[in-house]
Formats: structure tokens, C-alpha cells, sequence
């Protein structure tokens, strides 16, 4: 499992590679991210929110309907955000104040995404299956994010 896990990252890396853009919007770019994660690995959810008027923003994502916003220490997303780190939440029904946007969400990953130290967006990632995240995840989607906020502009 983890070296299709890391073969599935490296693929990713390359399409990723392959289409960011500086000559677009960061939307774009984004959008791009979040469907080619979601394509590679088939989670529930894959998407960004990012930080606008003090909250956190949906913004380009793949998989069912989402929160629309959220609170700084707020859920999985709003402690990322406020502890400026990755979090990994094996069972998603442990996670004091977890919020549901969806009831199928088992495990989960966020990842902020910095600019200038500056927290300005989360990738969140929800999976239906129970410790779907480990560090191989936080490796590669720290990595991929460090090289996606080079494509934000505001």
C-alpha cells in the first residue's frame, strides 16, 4: 500500500506540474489541484477553502455539496488554520467539534497552504474509509500546496 500510495503521489505530481499555469487566475490552478487529487485517488471529497473576511471560504473543490464557510478553530479545517498545521483525523467522529458537512466523511486531512507565513487557504481532504491519512499523505500534500501557493495571487 504505501508504495502505490507514493507511485499515485508522483503521478499526481507530474499532471499537477504538468498544468499549473501562472498565466491564469489562481482559481484555475486550484480547480486543476483539486480534480486531479480527487482523480489519482477516488477520496469522498478533495477541495480548498480559503481564508477571506476572517473565515474560511469554500473555494475550488470535487465531490458532493460543502459548508460554505468556517470559523478560525473551527472543526478540522478552522484548527488547521488557526494552529498553522496539518492535521490528520483518522476518525472524524472523534474530533471534538468536528463538523459534518457530510455524514459519509469518515477520515480526514487538511493541509494550510502559507504566503508569506500567512495562512490563505486549507486543502481538505475527506475520505469515507476510517485512517486513510498517514505521513506519506502529509509529505506529499504539504509539498504539493508549498508549490501551489507559488500561484496565488490575490
Amino acid at each position: 500500500m504505501t508504495e502505490e500510495k507514493a507511485n499515485k503521489y508522483k503521478l499526481a505530481a507530474e499532471q499537477i506540474n504538468a498544468v499549473l499555469d501562472t498565466n491564469i487566475s489562481w482559481v484555475g490552478n486550484f480547480a486543476n489541484v483539486a480534480a486531479i487529487i480527487q482523480d489519482v485517488f477516488g477520496h469522498w471529497w478533495c477541495g480548498f477553502y480559503l481564508v477571506n473576511n476572517n473565515q474560511l471560504e469554500l473555494g475550488p473543490f470535487q465531490g458532493p455539496v460543502a459548508c460554505t464557510s468556517i470559523q478560525i478553530g473551527k472543526g478540522v479545517c478552522g484548527t488547521a488554520w488557526a494552529q498553522k498545521r496539518t492535521i490528520i483525523v483518522p476518525d472524524v467522529h472523534q474530533f471534538e467539534g468536528h463538523i459534518a458537512c457530510s455524514s459519509a466523511s469518515n477520515s480526514e486531512i487538511v493541509v494550510p497552504l502559507f504566503k508569506n507565513e500567512k495562512v490563505i487557504a486549507v486543502l481538505d481532504i475527506d475520505s469515507i474509509h476510517f485512517n486513510q491519512f498517514d505521513e506519506i499523505d502529509k509529505i506529499n500534500l504539504e509539498t504539493i500546496v508549498q508549490r501551489l501557493s507559488d500561484f496565488y495571487k490575490d
